[in-house]
């Protein structure tokens, strides 16, 4: 392990990818303690320590919305354009041709259309986040010229944050969008520690210790979930060409528990955010009946179970729907046949890819419930102890977890390949 740490640093290019990613984590917060003017600190605090939408949305902007800084927002409306443009691939056979079989290049465009997309919807979130944010009394009487002038920075912010995204990602060392959530997630540990020994109570330390054994467990369910895989065994038929032999090997498929990564957590908490928000800009309306259904909904969305069992379901759904994406059983079953692969006992071709559909369903449905119950854990917990100052996030550990082990991955992978060009 040492040595393998020494080599991040021996080998340059590797060593100079790290440092790049690390100035631009750092470019990143700096953005996000740039404050927009005019806001009441107070009141702020006061918003966020009632509202459970507002806690999530911050994970995700890395405490730029707890700032009301210029990335306020932050990747959440490039994660909803990222959502809209997977849908759409299973409904529009255009965009599905492009993400799947035209390669590179193809990918490319399907990227520049998300980011695109991206534009509108920053824009719209910035103006139901601050008709929100002027509701509580956050924001001071604003002239439309200063309302468009935050709206304009703030859009600018999750386009900046989405371009720094692309150049993390362009170094080989994971998703960009992934290791800046997680990046504003690790920022905000410090804050923690400090108010959990600022509200320490020795006579809650049975309470202290249950969160801490729910974190370790929550941790541990996630290394398990993410690193579980069930292998298929495949042999290669033997082909004899004049004197010499080719094929006759045997080796396997790996499927892993979670084929989805860490995407669906980041979905679900996107597309949950999306009612919430709504609900907000419409309790503003002139029309009392409009208004007045957008604050039941709000209220009914606030409920712990409610929210508890729609975030359960989304991340079940999502983790499916991603595993559909990124796992082909059709196009991995010809490329068996053509390279003379086969599964022993199942027979090549269709045969093959309805059996990899059955695997990849039942090891994903113990994945997605796992993650599912990960996840809705802490409010659990939270709901049996009462305790709403000192509460784990579930979300929050699930995006560490996953991204660390992601990024550690790749920069092993990065290690492998230097070793063999070495010889």
């Amino acid at each position: 392990m040492r040595e393998t740490f020494l080599n991040i640093f021996r080998i340059r290019d590797l060593r100079n990818k790290i440092f790049f990613i690390l100035g631009l984590l750092v470019i990143y917060r700096i953005a996000a303690n740039i404050p927009l003017p005019g806001v009441d600190v107070l009141a702020l605090k006061r918003l966020f320590e009632d509202n459970a939408f507002l806690g999530l949305l911050n994970v995700f902007s890395g405490g730029g919305l707890s700032n009301i800084s210029i990335v306020l927002l932050g990747v959440a409306p490039y994660i909803t354009a990222s959502i809209i443009m997977q849908l759409l691939t299973t409904i529009v056979p255009t965009l599905e041709r492009l993400y799947k079989e035209e390669g590179e290049q193809g990918r490319q465009k399907f990227n520049m259309l998300t980011r695109w997309i991206t534009l509108p919807l920053a824009a719209l979130q910035s103006f139901s986040m601050l008709s929100l944010l002027r509701s509580q009394n956050i924001l001071g009487d604003i002239t439309p010229f200063n309302m468009a002038v935050i709206i304009v920075s703030a859009t600018a912010g999750t386009i900046f944050l989405m371009w720094l995204g692309e150049l993390i990602t362009e170094k080989g060392l994971g998703n960009g969008v992934s290791i800046i959530i997680f990046a504003g997630i690790v920022s905000g540990v410090p804050t923690g520690i400090s108010r959990f020994i600022a509200t320490w109570d020795p006579s809650q330390i049975f309470t202290y210790f249950l969160f801490a054994l729910v974190a370790a467990i929550t941790v541990a369910g996630v290394i398990f979930v993410n690193e579980g895989q069930r292998t298929i065994p495949v042999a290669y038929a033997k082909r004899v060409h004049g004197a010499q032999s080719y094929g006759g090997s045997a080796t396997h498929l790996p499927l892993r528990v979670n084929q989805a990564g860490v995407i669906p957590i980041i979905f679900a908490v996107s597309l949950i955010l999306i009612p919430t928000m709504v609900a907000n800009f419409l309790a503003q309306s002139s029309h009392t009946k409009i208004a007045d259904i957008a604050l039941n909904m709000s209220a009914w969305l606030q409920n712990q179970w409610v929210y508890g069992l729609l975030y359960f379901f989304l991340v079940v759904v999502f983790t499916y729907f991603y595993t559909a994406v990124v796992f082909d059983p059709v196009k991995i079953s010809e490329n068996l046949q053509k390279q003379g692969g086969y599964i022993p006992g199942i027979r090549p071709g269709n045969t093959t890819a309805e059996y990899l559909y059955h695997i990849i369903n039942r090891i994903t449905l113990a994945g997605a419930f796992f993650l599912g119950s990960i996840a809705v854990l802490p409010f659990i917990v939270q709901g049996i102890t009462g305790i709403q100052a000192f509460s784990i996030g579930g979300v929050s550990i699930l995006i560490v977890v996953s991204v660390v082990l992601e990024t550690v991955k790749h920069i092993q992978g990065q290690l492998t390949m230097r070793s063999y060009e070495s010889f």
